[in-house]
């Protein structure tokens, strides 16, 4: 019973995804420039990028929830701002929407990287997080499909959502193992409905950032997450990088409300730890 609601579960959510990426404007349609502060202040409205998955930003009995949803309430009601959320499953995606001024802000985990800062203003840090390879558990001790470790990653064939920062990590990998590791780039699918393909059988691996592989592990006890693909990192928010002035006024605010007893509850609520 738990699957099938589970099934169903990530059947809405593909149908989401898929509804979004189909009614969506291409970036090319939209403003090439990112907007200023002044000009968001004047307009009211913070355009606001991000994943649709079960703890960044989703739909609960026709009511809109998620940790990065109310993160970004909360930052643009102290603004005086409304809040426009644009859905996007693509990393890509939402790179390109925030350099075509299409949205003002990515509200999504991502890593604290070298690569990243080069393209991107990031954030205060919002939590800590790291990357797990999905698989299906052992079917018993000589199967062969079943990866033990990273050493076992040669020559095997990985899901991941197009754009996705691990990917950069997974290269690093390859020179570390000495072996190739194929990618797959999956555009109109986010972690989540790749975590369902593999507990199907669909696809063998897949790798996602830990915090949603563990939300599924009730919907999907077949699924292993325990080899870890990175290390853990700071997880930020982005902006432009010419988006400065933003990025002062957010970090400001977040470095008073991340203190708050608020904004621990609401860790708890979404990723069951606390600061």
């Amino acid at each position: 019973m738990k699957q099938k609601l589970g099934i169903i579960k990530y059947l809405i959510i593909a149908i989401v995804c898929f509804l979004v990426f189909m009614l969506w404007p291409s970036p090319k349609d939209q403003i090439t420039l990112p907007r200023s502060y002044n000009e968001i202040i004047q307009s009211g409205e913070l355009r606001v990028a991000t994943e649709y998955n079960s703890i960044s930003f989703f739909i609960d009995d026709d009511t809109l929830s998620g940790f990065n949803y109310e993160l970004i309430e909360k930052f643009a009601t102290a603004q005086g701002l409304r809040s426009k959320f644009i859905p996007l499953m693509s990393f890509d995606d939402r790179m390109k929407a925030l350099a075509t001024g299409t949205v003002d802000i990515i509200a999504s985990d991502i890593p604290v990287t070298s690569t990243l800062k080069d393209s991107l203003l990031l954030s205060t840090p919002l939590l800590l997080g790291k990357y797990v390879l999905v698989q299906r558990k052992a079917e018993a001790d000589s199967d062969s499909v079943f990866i033990r470790s990273q050493l076992d990653l040669g020559k095997r064939s990985l899901y991941v959502v197009k754009g996705s920062p691990v990917i950069m990590r997974i290269r690093n990998l390859e020179s570390e193992i000495g072996d190739t590791i194929y990618v797959n780039e999956i555009e109109k699918y986010g972690p989540e409905q790749l975590i369902a393909l593999v507990a199907h059988g669909d696809i063998d691996y897949a790798v996602c950032e830990e915090t949603l592989a563990k939300a599924s592990i009730q919907s999907f006890p077949q699924i292993d997450i325990d080899t870890d693909i990175s290390f853990n990192q700071f997880q930020s928010w982005a902006v432009s990088k010419q988006s400065q002035t933003l990025l002062d006024s957010l970090n400001l605010w977040l470095n008073k409300h991340t203190n708050t007893r608020e904004y621990k509850e609401l860790l708890k609520k979404y990723y069951q730890v606390s600061k």
